[in-house]
């Protein structure tokens, strides 16, 4: 099975020069928690719920502080032809519970880890991609 079976397509994007209050109020509104920074369609980044609070909250910055300073910034991506076991292997690996999908340079979905997991065929790998992405991980330097 392809990615592009189990990817949501109508993905919520944001750009570099957004703020984070414009990031936390999207993820409010859609239910979300992490959102792909792009540059005309290109991913560049992504913010998380987690970026917010450790990065910009706990790190003093205020609301109209720009996602380009608090976003993770190695962004790590899919293609709409890749298999959903390839998929999953680089959300373990890299301990990410969302993937953007990137066609000819711009994104086209995001499959999440629950995503993966409601598909009773894949429910193994979305739980020992889950047992990964749950491993402590090095701390970021900055």
């Amino acid at each position: 099975m392809n990615i592009q079976d189990i990817m949501t397509t109508n993905v919520v994007t944001l750009c570099k020069t957004d703020t984070v209050a414009e990031a936390a109020k999207l993820m409010r509104q859609h239910r979300i928690g992490s959102i792909p920074v792009c540059e005309n369609g290109k991913p560049v980044g992504v913010v998380t719920d987690r970026d917010i609070a450790i990065r910009a909250v706990a790190g003093g910055k205020d609301n109209s502080t720009k996602l380009e300073d608090v976003m993770s910034k190695s962004v790590i991506i899919g293609t709409p032809e890749m298999d959903v076991d390839r998929a999953s292997q680089l959300m373990s690996t890299n301990q990410i519970r969302r993937l953007p999908i990137v066609d000819n340079e711009s994104i086209v979905g995001i499959v999440a880890l629950g995503d993966v997991a409601v598909k009773s065929e894949l429910q193994h790998e979305a739980e020992e991609a889950l047992n990964h992405i749950s491993q402590p991980s090095k701390p970021e330097i900055q």
